[in-house]
């Protein structure tokens, strides 16, 4: 069965991301699927260190080669549709789509529709500085008619900090999961119905049992994106 489904690309960024995203879709292909089952998956990766320098300059165009690149190298595996399991780099999307060889789901609209289909109203956006204050999430859910909430400047600085000293290095301090909780309680107390984790390792520290809102997995829901995709795909193929 698994050889008919379509065969997933992951570009990956960062690596605590993409494995929480590559286990996700083997473990809940597997419940999809039957046992063992899951897609062909392939992933491909260039150093974070190479991502770093484009982000420090916001240099989106030079994020979009290296999201190329892999694209390239991927659609040689034999991908049909790739996905990249960091929220950052979809900032240099628009200089992808226009010269991708496959097509890319795209982590916003994957998070924006699961928000529209709870019935969530006004979104708490959580990540890394870049991302909250980029447009990535707010003209998706702004195109459902939802609204968004941002953490204070000194929150993005923190958030920032957790996510490049400590989550990316798989370093998980019980003291900046209660900050983020801390966080997480303000914005709800501002209005916000539910919190986007939009930095990929925010799950491995919060879920919903933990925080004061309901989170949008922003790692899972593109891992589940992406099972029915190849999935459905393969279906009309």
């Amino acid at each position: 069965m698994t050889q008919a489904l379509q065969h997933i690309g992951i570009a990956a960024c960062t690596a605590e991301g993409a494995a929480l995203c590559y286990k996700t879709i083997c473990v809940e292909g597997a419940k999809l699927l039957g046992p063992h089952a899951h897609p062909e998956v392939s992933l491909h990766g260039f150093s974070l260190a190479g991502y770093m320098v484009h982000f420090g300059r916001s240099d989106w165009q030079g994020v979009a080669e290296l999201m190329l690149g892999s694209a390239e190298k991927l659609a040689k595996m034999g991908a049909d549709f790739l996905i990249c399991p960091a929220n950052m780099p979809h900032g240099a999307m628009p200089f992808v789509q226009p010269r991708s060889p496959l097509p890319w789901l795209h982590i916003a609209d994957v998070v924006a529709a699961e928000a529209a289909e709870r019935g969530f109203k006004r979104l708490a956006i959580t990540g890394t500085r870049a991302l909250v204050e980029s447009t990535i999430y707010p003209e998706r859910l702004a195109a459902r008619g939802l609204d968004c909430l941002l953490p204070s400047p000194a929150e993005r600085a923190e958030c920032n900090r957790i996510i490049f000293e400590e989550l990316i290095r798989s370093t998980f301090k019980p003291e900046s999961v209660a900050f983020l909780q801390r966080m997480i309680g303000r914005l709800k107390d501002e209005g916000a119905d539910a919190v986007i984790l939009g930095c990929t390792e925010f799950p491995l520290v919060l879920n919903d049992e933990n925080s004061p809102l309901p989170t949008l997995d922003s790692t899972r829901l593109l891992a589940r994106a992406a099972l029915r995709r190849a999935v459905e795909g393969a279906a009309v193929a």
